[in-house]
């Protein structure tokens, strides 16, 4: 029985001897750099070993294997910088670690660049001469500039897009050559381009339809066959067709492999989105409260590729119910629609009832926009203490606006202008004659790197006898979000009982600045002032002032205003999305 303690005796024994008697082993020493900025950040940034103790304890022969291989990655990543003749050396610092010493040398410069071309855009040609010469103008590496192979890869690109992503889709880089004299710390370059055939777009062909025909692609305007190739044309009927309600994705291409350049195939595969989509949201406004809504959509009603919106929303100071059909767009690009309208209101003490019904031509060309609307609408009004009245008319009306910014969502730069004129005539189905005009300006001026100063400006005025008659889409109420913030949801106008009501004049300013911090938040202040009436003597502005948070949303930047009315006295919380109109 006494064995076995002396057994387990002997064991913790020769435990507590083992760290005297096994052999010592060299201590892991830390790597350390010693280069010139900025190139120590790009070494450390790519070399793993740097700052690491050495699994092989780094004695002399793995020190001398660290440095082969330090000396292998660090002229690598040197070269691309333009370094071709550094000095890697071997040292230790004060505390004995380790160190890997770079000189990188001089930087290589280039002295020559020689671009030659072959293929169709060297043949003799009205216009090829300047077309070279844009090229060779346009080079990014150019004499004298300090090689960078990212820099080297980035002009050989530039050149290639050039030529391919115009009449030369088929282009290619031939050969490139880079001759390095480490000497002397120079670079001559040298790069040839086979632009290879002109390229004009030919015949449409669609593939991937079920439910619509290749006509309704048709009306989307595609590249006309006979026009010199240009991948800027191609991808933006692509977008076009991609902005559609009919397509949930679309693809357009040429084969720039084609035997026949002189008229590519226009080749569009399309996968078509599901026509029948039921929607349900909810949301909330400072200006009409809470909401619900429910939307059906059918973009082939009837089997026409009509598209038909319809929905019923319900809101707390407003409830609509409405149908609207959009055709597919003419040949010449014009847009065309028609929509009822039933909708009920509660706001600033005037209840209102409309029912409409309204045919739209919308058309488009570049950043400009003409839209003219003819609608009939019948509308009951009762203001809060006093008399309940209807009306109805035959309105046509003209919008003219004009888009230059340089984000539509999220506007930097630029300006936006709409003009309005429309009106109705007690001869066509009206109780009143009368003329409206309006216009809205909004100017975007960038502030340094990233903010901007906004300023909008808004009037109005309904030519008639009086307002009485007048439907209220053609009248004119203010205040809340987006207009003169600080006061209730059109709560600047004519007062009739206790309600406010249109009257037949508006002016609105408005001057605001926001600061963007780094991400999407960001800061405004603003002044806002405006007011509605029926007499122009009558008139008087009233002021509002405050600060909110900016929020870039997908949808725009979203605003939360704290906004003082000076005319009320009183202190309102107010959000909106805040893009251009």
């Amino acid at each position: 029985m006494p064995f076995f303690p002396s057994f387990f005796r002997c064991i913790a024994l020769c435990l507590l001897l083992l760290p005297l008697v096994a052999p010592a082993q060299a201590q892991s020493v830390p790597v350390r750099l010693d280069a010139p900025e900025p190139l120590g950040e790009l070494l450390k940034k790519h070399l793993d070993f740097l700052g690491q103790r050495d699994p092989a304890s780094l004695d002399d022969g793995g020190q001398i294997a660290l440095m082969r291989r330090a000396r292998k990655e660090i002229r690598e990543i040197l070269a691309t910088e333009g370094y071709f003749s550094p000095a890697i050396n071997r040292g230790r610092d004060e505390d004995g670690n380790l160190t890997i010493q770079v000189v990188p040398g001089a930087r290589t410069t280039i002295t020559a660049v020689e671009l030659s071309f072959s293929g169709e855009i060297s043949h003799e040609g009205e216009g090829r001469p300047d077309r070279l010469a844009a090229l060779r103008a346009r080079w990014g590496l150019p004499v004298g500039q300090p090689f960078r192979q990212a820099d080297w890869d980035g002009a050989k690109q530039q050149l290639l897009d050039a030529l391919a992503t115009r009449e030369h889709a088929a282009a290619r880089i031939v050969e490139s050559q880079v001759l390095v004299d480490a000497e002397k710390a120079t670079a001559a370059l040298r790069v040839h381009l086979d632009s290879g055939p002109v390229f004009r777009f030919g015949v449409l062909q669609v593939s991937g339809l079920s439910d619509h025909d290749e006509s309704l692609v048709r009306r989307y305007r595609p590249p006309e066959p006979g026009t010199l190739y240009s991948l800027e044309r191609l991808l933006r009927f692509q977008t076009t067709l991609q902005n559609t309600p009919y397509f949930a994705s679309v693809v357009a291409e040429i084969d720039p492999q084609t035997a026949s350049p002189e008229a590519v195939p226009v080749r569009v595969q399309v996968v078509e989105a599901q026509p029948k989509r039921v929607g349900f949201g909810v949301g909330i406004s400072s200006n009409t409260g809470y909401r619900v809504e429910t939307s059906y959509r059918n973009t082939n009603f009837h089997g026409h590729a009509w598209n038909l919106n319809s929905g019923v929303r319900l809101e707390q100071r407003r409830q609509l119910g409405y149908a609207d059909i959009f055709l597919p767009p003419a040949t010449n690009g014009n847009l065309d629609s028609i929509g009822v309208l039933a909708e009920q209101t509660d706001i600033s003490g005037l209840k209102t009832q409309r029912q409409a019904i309204g045919v739209v031509r919308t058309m488009p060309s570049g950043n400009i926009e003409n839209r003219l609307a003819f609608n009939y609408q019948h509308e009951i009004l009762t203001p809060d203490g006093s008399q309940r009245s209807s009306r109805d008319a035959l309105t046509a009306n003209w919008s003219w606006t004009h888009r230059a910014v340089d984000d539509i969502l999220d506007p930097h730069e630029g300006h936006v202008l709409n003009l309005q004129l429309g009106g109705a005539s007690r001869a066509l189905l009206s109780d009143r004659n009368f003329v409206r005009i309006y216009g809205r300006y909004q100017h975007f001026i960038p502030v340094r790197s990233r903010d901007v100063l906004i300023l909008r400006a808004e009037g109005g005025m309904t030519v008639a006898e009086s307002r009485e008659g007048v439907p209220q889409d053609f009248l004119f109420r203010t205040g809340g979000s987006q207009t003169v913030r600080g006061y209730g949801y059109q709560s600047l106008g004519v007062r009739d009982g206790t309600a406010t009501v249109g009257g037949r004049y508006l002016a609105v300013t408005s001057l605001e600045y926001v600061h963007w911090y780094k991400g999407d938040w960001g800061l405004a202040a603003f002044v806002d002032a405006g007011n509605a009436n029926d007499e122009r003597k009558l008139f008087k502005m009233q002021l509002g002032y405050g600060l909110g948070p900016r929020w870039r949303s997908p949808a725009g930047p979203i605003a939360l205003d704290l906004a003082y009315g000076q005319s009320d006295h009183r202190l309102r919380l107010q959000f909106a999305i805040a893009i251009a109109f």
